[in-house]
């Protein structure tokens, strides 16, 4: 068994003061033995519905800038992997990339995946500040298995998790930012565990709490069984993950096996 750190917490509008929380987070992650420590989508602060594009733009970063380095020397202190997210700048006006990443224990980057279906949805529109990714990242291996990085809104397109698991990834991380409304929390644990289940691999997705974000992160296995739901509950869970499980697993239920990739095809109309 493997221990890994789940994050749930509400980000300030400050990113200074998310990133004093996040560093500590980091610190209490490792000594509890844990290889690795996710944290939500929007870490690096919330934004509010009135702050303009071109005000986010101003704040945000490049990777090689005070936050994401910050957080690197924490990991590599600390002797920890880190999953986490941040503004990143774009090459377009007025438009950042929603970020996430994953830091070795030597604090070197591993992998950087950008966020491609952007939260136009339910009354939001996420395009009106954020630039879209181009490309699916191949996963990754990390402390805890071989990783599939995702971002939120990415959960509701199955053919994206489907892609890397059938690419080799044993776990799905996906940091979050659920937003509350009319069968939210209904739909995040249903995607969740489906996610789990059509792919016979860990999800690993945690969320926001507090401000417009309905917590509820969670870690489920290969079979669909939550092993951590953290509820409203800001601060750090700790799940056990077992790459033997997702073995087990999709030896019995052989679904990535199983597939008519040779009949599966769009019909032409």
């Amino acid at each position: 068994m493997t221990k890994i750190a789940v994050v749930q917490m509400k980000a300030y509008v400050e990113k200074e003061k998310n990133l004093k929380k996040i560093l500590g987070y980091i610190t209490q992650a490792a000594k509890r033995n844990s290889v690795l420590c996710a944290f939500p989508e929007f870490m690096m602060f919330y934004t509010p519905y009135n702050q303009s594009a071109s005000e986010l733009a101003s704040l945000a970063e490049k990777t090689n800038g005070e936050f994401v380095t910050a957080i690197s020397q924490a990991a590599k202190e600390n002797s920890i992997q880190v999953i986490g997210t941040f503004y990143e700048k774009s090459p377009k006006a007025n438009r950042v990339y929603d970020t996430s990443f994953l830091i070795g224990k030597n604090g070197k980057m591993i992998s950087k995946y950008r966020k491609i279906h952007l939260y136009d949805a339910l009354g939001f529109k996420e395009s009106t500040k954020l630039y879209p990714g181009s490309s699916v990242v191949k996963p990754v291996n990390s402390a805890a298995g071989k990783i599939g990085m995702m971002i939120c809104y990415d959960l509701r397109f199955p053919e994206m998790s489907r892609i890397l698991a059938s690419s080799g990834s044993e776990i799905l991380v996906v940091p979050s930012a659920w937003v509350k409304g009319k069968m939210k929390e209904e739909h995040w644990i249903a995607i969740n565990k489906t996610r789990a289940i059509e792919n016979g691999c860990y999800v690993i997705a945690p969320d926001q709490v507090g401000n417009i974000y309905s917590g509820r992160s969670l870690v489920v296995d290969p079979f669909g069984k939550v092993l951590l739901d953290m509820k409203k509950r800001e601060g750090i869970g700790i799940a056990d993950v077992s790459l033997d499980q997702v073995k087990q697993v999709r030896k019995k239920l052989p679904l990535l096996k199983n597939r008519r990739t040779d009949i599966y095809t769009d019909f032409k109309i």
